[in-house]
């Protein structure tokens, strides 16, 4: 398989995450769409230019990160089983995928970019929505993590991959210091050889990427 991404993206660590997670090889085919050559090239590949992108060694294409980890549990018989086969688990494993998507990675991107820019020129609406939603999200997720290891109850699912890189930039962009359930789960989350695989590849690039813009 190949897999088109790149280690700064949130959406491709979330994919990462569930590959190493599940042990499967895969070719690694980074894409740096900020470069308009290798853009032109990607989007020969896949039209709408996003990433990540899966590439299956029957030429089988398989876009967006929740349907590459649907299409890696129902295709691949490694542990652990990210997406649960009880019909009422799986639905909860897929809304809080959602809705962490939705309401917390997206959110802290657009912090992200926002920290980038001269005072003047950000778009307060978008970053005060943006941070009323990260902080929904961090209440219920406390709530949510009281008594559980990880984020759907004592086995690692689908969700926590898609909570690990939102929490990963919020370190230092939205600081979850307060919420002491969320960073004991952060440090558990973070000590996991899948994270540490990834946290060690996104440092010296997002430190590069700190620094040119």
């Amino acid at each position: 398989m190949d897999l088109y991404y790149h280690p700064l993206s949130t959406f491709s660590q979330k994919v990462l995450m569930a590959l190493y997670e599940k042990n499967i090889a895969f070719n690694p085919k980074i894409v740096n769409l900020r470069n308009p050559e290798k853009r032109a090239e990607y989007l020969k590949i896949y039209p709408l230019g996003k990433i990540p992108f899966l590439v299956c060694d029957d030429d089988r294409k398989v876009p967006e990160s929740s349907i590459i980890i649907e299409y890696l549990d129902t295709h691949y018989d490694s542990n652990p089983q990210l997406i649960p086969t009880d019909k009422d688990r799986s639905r909860q494993v897929r809304c809080t995928d959602r809705m962490c998507d939705f309401y917390l990675t997206e959110q802290i991107i657009i912090l992200f970019f926002a920290s980038f820019k001269p005072e003047a020129e950000r778009n307060q609406d978008a970053i005060e929505k943006a941070k009323f939603r990260i902080n929904v999200m961090y209440e219920q997720m406390d709530k949510d993590l009281e008594n559980r290891t990880w984020v759907m109850g004592e086995e690692l699912t689908m969700a926590d991959c898609a909570f690990m890189p939102g929490l990963f930039y919020a370190q230092d962009i939205a600081p979850f210091s307060d919420h002491a359930n969320i960073v004991a789960y952060w440090e558990r989350l973070s000590l996991r050889p899948s994270c540490q695989k990834i946290i060690n590849e996104v440092k010296p690039l997002l430190e590069n990427f700190k620094k040119t813009g």
